[in-house]
């Protein structure tokens, strides 16, 4: 008999955990070995636990999932992780690559094949639902997958400081945040700091409080 595939479900929602328990139950390849509720939890449990495969939501309470699969994928690589999200935009994806998933799947899709998309992240294929724009995404042609200095130093732009008050806060120089805030306008392709803050929180990219 071959081996089964492992998988820990990741989401806040017990009913979706649920679902997705039973739907993979019923896959003779496929073994559900742990369910976490959020990121912390879910980095401990793939320590513990070394699943092929993590199915990660993306909107997690406290560590998200693009912050818990980085934290997964460095201390065990051959985990695969396959994001599941309800954001279709190219930024979502992009910081979901960097951040080592082998997928990322629309959780709303009415068709949404997970067993087969766990089989093929789990055979070292990348999976992209079919509505994300993963050809940019995945070319890098304008990666706007922000490093997470330059998310932090965007977290306190949104938050209306300035350079001076970043440069204390994160203990650098003048100087280097205003190379960041370059960096992330030229990434992101925005010229003004009022678009700068409008997108960001647009795209789910800092905390609002």
């Amino acid at each position: 008999m071959e081996k089964k595939i492992t998988v820990l479900l990741v989401d806040d929602h017990s009913l979706v955990r649920r679902g997705f328990r039973r739907m993979l139950e019923d896959e003779p390849d496929m073994e559900v070995v742990g369910e976490a509720g959020d990121g912390e939890e879910s980095v401990k449990l793939a320590k513990q636990l070394h699943p092929q495969v993590v199915v990660m939501d993306c909107a997690l309470p406290g560590m998200n999932g693009l912050q818990a699969t980085r934290a997964i994928i460095e201390s065990s690589p051959q985990t695969a992780v396959l994001m599941l999200s309800m954001h279709s935009e190219n930024t979502w994806v992009r910081q979901a690559i960097e951040a080592g998933a082998k997928g990322y799947v629309l959780k709303n899709a009415l068709d949404l094949e997970l067993s087969a998309a766990i089989r093929k992240v789990a055979a070292g294929e990348t999976v992209f639902d079919p509505k994300v724009e993963q050809r940019a995404a995945l070319k890098g042609e304008r990666n706007a997958a922000l490093t997470p200095r330059e998310l932090e130093v965007l977290q306190m732009i949104v938050d209306g400081k300035s350079n001076k008050e970043i440069a204390t806060a994160l203990d650098l120089s003048a100087n280097t945040v205003a190379v960041h805030r370059a960096n992330i306008m030229n990434t992101l392709g925005i010229h003004k700091t009022a678009e700068l803050v409008v997108y960001a929180i647009r795209s789910g990219l800092v905390n609002v409080p």
